[in-house]
């Protein structure tokens, strides 16, 4: 019987320590939810009932196609691993890799596009590839005059996972690259840390060139040439905004990424906020206990009134600068009935009352 996708690495590598536990990068939501939405499609078609997948992850599956979504890579990783364990999908990876266009990779897709040479899009993808849901380590390398690599290590020294991600990777980079510069684009050379896979000759029939399995590193090898090859789509300034877009996702307002639970908890008040939900009602949704999210709020350095004012605050912020509803309507959408409670809370949120924000904003 086919082994699934990624079953060498799970067989041959590991995965993370227990020192992850204590990473607070381990935690830090931060990645797209694109592979889980790639892997829950596969399921469906496969009529493959997914709902222990998301068990303790403090996610549901409706979540996990929201654009906006940042998880972590705790809980991206054990979506992964669990999917894998379920699939009777040898080569899962390269399936969802060869179906990736540079549309798919959003702002840094417009980035890419419109950047002055294929070198100038490949910086790019590297340096911002963690908006696109990439779990790997990326790095650029000038391996001789003639050649330069496209080089991914693993997280945490989760090897275990390396064969998925390595084949959605080295794919998807592929038709990407492809799709920039034109299909006469082929590597030199894939190399792979972990053993020849049973389909190895999917890979070849993908890539096209030389495979090594059981390497010091992954790497994709190209021609260096490549590199100046100029984009008929080049934009400066359309380039220089979409970085800007790119540099905003990577850190959101600025700062380190969330940990995972101040995210979940972010998105449930979001959802709910008419309804005022309080923490147990929060707790609960998340299958905790009040004193257990208490906790892990906690420990992220956070508290949940401090949360939900500050989604309320920018909800209200977002409707006050669309003009569209009275103060009174405002108040009521992020869960006040009286609106006299609204505007005091709204001058204890931001310094100012909700008239004068509307008209700052005009």
């Amino acid at each position: 019987m086919a082994r699934p996708a990624g079953m060498i690495g799970l067989s041959h590598g590991v995965g993370p320590s227990l020192a992850c536990a204590d990473d607070p990068r381990y935690t830090a939501a931060e990645f797209p939810s694109n592979k889980l939405l790639y892997l829950m499609q596969l399921a469906d078609a496969r009529g493959i009932d997914a709902r222990a997948w998301f068990a303790g992850l403090a996610l549901s599956r409706a979540q996990i196609a929201d654009p906006a979504l940042r998880v972590s890579y705790r809980q991206a990783s054990t979506f992964v691993r669990r999917a894998l364990a379920a699939l009777d999908v040898p080569d899962a990876g390269l399936r969802i890799g060869s179906e990736g266009t540079i549309g798919g990779f959003g702002l840094l897709g417009l980035a890419m596009m419109t950047s002055r040479s294929f070198g100038e899009a490949m910086q790019s993808g590297i340096r911002y590839h963690k908006i696109c849901g990439c779990l790997l380590d990326l790095s650029f390398e000038v391996v001789d005059a003639h050649a330069v690599a496209l080089v991914a290590s693993p997280q945490f020294g989760d090897t275990a996972l390396l064969p998925f991600f390595c084949e959605e990777l080295f794919a998807s980079s592929l038709m990407i690259s492809r799709e920039l510069v034109g299909p006469e684009l082929r590597p030199l050379r894939v190399e792979l840390s972990y053993p020849r896979p049973d389909y190895a000759d999917a890979y070849a029939g993908l890539f096209q060139c030389e495979l090594r399995f059981g390497m010091p590193q992954n790497r994709l090898l190209i021609d260096a040439r490549w590199l100046a090859h100029p984009l008929p789509g080049y934009n400066p300034l359309t380039a220089k905004q979409a970085l800007a877009l790119c540099a905003q996702q990577r850190t959101p307002d600025g700062g380190e990424p969330h940990q995972e639970i101040v995210a979940a908890v972010e998105r449930l008040l979001r959802s709910q906020l008419r309804q005022q939900p309080k923490l147990n009602d929060v707790a609960r949704t998340l299958n905790l206990s009040e004193r257990s999210l208490r906790r892990k709020l906690a420990e992220s350095g956070r508290i949940f009134r401090e949360i939900h004012d500050r989604v309320r605050a920018e909800r209200a912020l977002q409707l006050l600068q669309a003009g569209t509803l009275s103060v009174a309507e405002i108040g009521s959408e992020v869960g006040f009935s009286d609106p006299r409670e609204f505007r005091r809370a709204f001058k204890r949120w931001t310094g100012m009352p909700p008239q004068d924000a509307r008209r700052a904003a005009t």
